[in-house]
């Protein structure tokens, strides 16, 4: 189990959300399945210069915690 406020990456795609597989968000709460599915964080995502733009639930298997080997990168949200 990962903690609160913890700064994690994601594993994979979510298109409908407009993120990819390695961008950064911060885990604010874990969620439990209504059906007795897997467990899901509440995630929320900010721009690089540190503003909120988006709030999410993802299942706990799509994150993983950021490594000492990883480096951060910038990617634009908007696709030409």
């Amino acid at each position: 189990m990962l903690d609160l406020y913890q700064k994690v990456s994601l594993n994979r795609d979510f298109p409908e959300y407009n993120l990819v597989k390695g961008d950064i968000a911060t885990i604010n709460a874990l969620v439990p399945h209504p059906e007795q599915g897997e467990d899901g964080y509440v995630l929320e995502i900010f721009n690089a210069v540190g503003e909120s733009i988006n709030v999410i639930i993802v299942p706990i298997s799509a994150v993983e915690s950021l490594k000492e080997n990883e480096i951060l990168s910038v990617c634009s949200l908007i696709k030409s």
